[in-house]
């Protein structure tokens, strides 16, 4: 091999790499989470201008990421979806995953959805004596 092709092929090599890179970087990417990215709210699908206060007993509890969710049946018998925040936060505030259960009786504050009527995003949700703040 002659000198010229030498850095071509250190280049080459080098263009190979960053390929490489990039491509598992995007696969990782795409394999981590597009289920949930794809669920994910924007904020501003929420009204904040309209406080919801509601209280009720939970129906169901959904502990995946992008946010945790519950399902509230109102005293009404309006079933809420209530969009709170990730497992994580959850966790870092004091509410471990196993605090939220079918039964208990909860107090929500927050927002309702723009278009779906009968789901809102919490800010605040009280259960028994424990008031965790979710943003």
């Amino acid at each position: 091999m002659d000198d010229q092709q030498q850095p071509n092929k250190a280049m080459l090599k080098k263009s190979f790499v960053q390929a490489a890179l990039t491509a598992a970087t995007i696969a990782t990417f795409l394999a981590s989470g597009t289920e949930s990215a794809s669920a994910h709210h924007g904020w501003s699908e929420y009204n904040n201008e309209q406080t919801l206060n509601l209280t009720g007993k939970i129906q169901n509890v959904k502990y995946d990421n992008p946010h945790t969710t519950i399902e509230v049946k109102t005293d009404d018998n309006k079933v809420w979806q209530a969009v709170l925040a990730p497992p994580a936060r959850l966790q870092r505030r004091g509410l471990a995953q196993g605090a939220l259960q079918v039964g208990q009786q909860v107090k929500l504050v927050g927002y309702p959805h723009r278009t779906e009527t009968s789901e809102m995003r919490a800010e605040r949700i009280t259960i028994g004596k424990q008031t965790v703040e979710l943003r």
